[in-house]
């Protein structure tokens, strides 16, 4: 059950620690082709910036579900700050560790946004506001076992594309 796991979900993302951190790690996925994201204009009308931030959505958890760190963490500024109800304050280092331990005990673990429930709301001469809520899903003891939760992510448009800075996970 989910429940047996640290969930570190934040901003669409989920950190999900085993009790038994021993386990073998499964075999390596190739990672990724990461797609460079374009700027977008700051004067983008607000259907063109919910289809921007929609497609980075989709596009980082094409790396998420195959478990490709580095392509995952490409999306997260460095300075970036994760918000976990229940798991507290993570920075980058720790973000991308909790990645990798969750990639290296659920083979199978998957992240799909629930349909409509995604907003986007333009942040003046920063970026973007991103609400929503996902749902996780993986295989234990043989049976499927999936939880949903809430999440707000602020992605900063900076020279050469758009970032993650602030992630809030919550609803644990």
């Amino acid at each position: 059950m989910m429940s047996r796991f640290l969930l570190l979900v934040a901003s669409g993302l989920v950190l999900a620690v085993p009790p038994a951190l021993g386990q073998a790690a499964p075999p390596a996925r190739p990672r990724l082709a990461h797609p460079s994201v374009p700027a977008a204009r700051p004067t983008a009308p607000a259907d063109s910036l919910t289809q921007l931030i929609t497609r980075l959505d989709a596009q980082a958890f094409v790396a998420y579900n195959a478990h490709d760190v580095d392509g995952l963490m490409a999306f997260f500024a460095p300075d970036v700050e994760f918000f976990h109800d229940t798991g507290g304050l993570s920075t980058f280092s720790q973000t991308r560790q909790g990645f990798a331990s969750v990639f290296a005990h659920n083979a199978d673990i998957r992240r799909e946004l629930v349909p409509g429930s995604l907003e986007v709301y333009p942040i003046k001469n920063y970026g973007a506001i991103q609400v929503g809520a996902h749902r996780f899903c993986h295989t234990e003891n043989g049976r499927p076992d999936c939880g949903t939760f809430k999440f707000v992510m602020v992605w900063q448009r900076q020279s050469g594309g758009w970032r993650i800075t602030r992630v809030v996970s919550y609803g644990h």
